[in-house]
């Protein structure tokens, strides 16, 4: 949950590389890509991951590897965002396989993560 709840501003840290992709389309919108290569030193998902980010500036989507589970591909979709003092935060995490080309399947639903309550301290 750290990971999911501190990006992008972990992405500062040393040792993050980051380079934009080319735009994806999906569910009628265009979306910015950023790649992301995290180090060795934090323990994540996988090493390389990509993130998808609204012409409003939210990410709406995250993909990564999970290593520890074989290499398996996800799809996370991040939605429901609400207004943190001053940060949007997502509220609604929907984790679904993604396919090698980099599409995503409707089912199963993998991991649904709902937060409320949050502040910062």
């Amino acid at each position: 949950m750290w990971t999911y709840l501190t990006q992008p501003f972990t992405f500062t840290m040393p040792g993050f590389r980051t380079s934009e992709l080319g735009p994806w389309d999906e569910a009628g919108q265009r979306w910015r890509r950023l790649r992301v290569t995290w180090p060795s030193y934090l323990a994540t998902h996988s090493t390389e991951q990509t993130l998808y980010v609204t012409a409003d500036g939210l990410l709406a989507r995250h993909d990564y590897d999970v290593e520890i589970s074989g290499g398996s591909a996800a799809a996370h979709y991040l939605s429901g965002y609400v207004d943190v003092a001053g940060i949007r935060v997502p509220t609604r995490h929907r984790i679904f396989p993604r396919t090698p080309d980099g599409q995503s399947l409707v089912e199963p639903l993998i991991v649904s993560i709902d937060l409320s309550e949050i502040t910062f301290t």
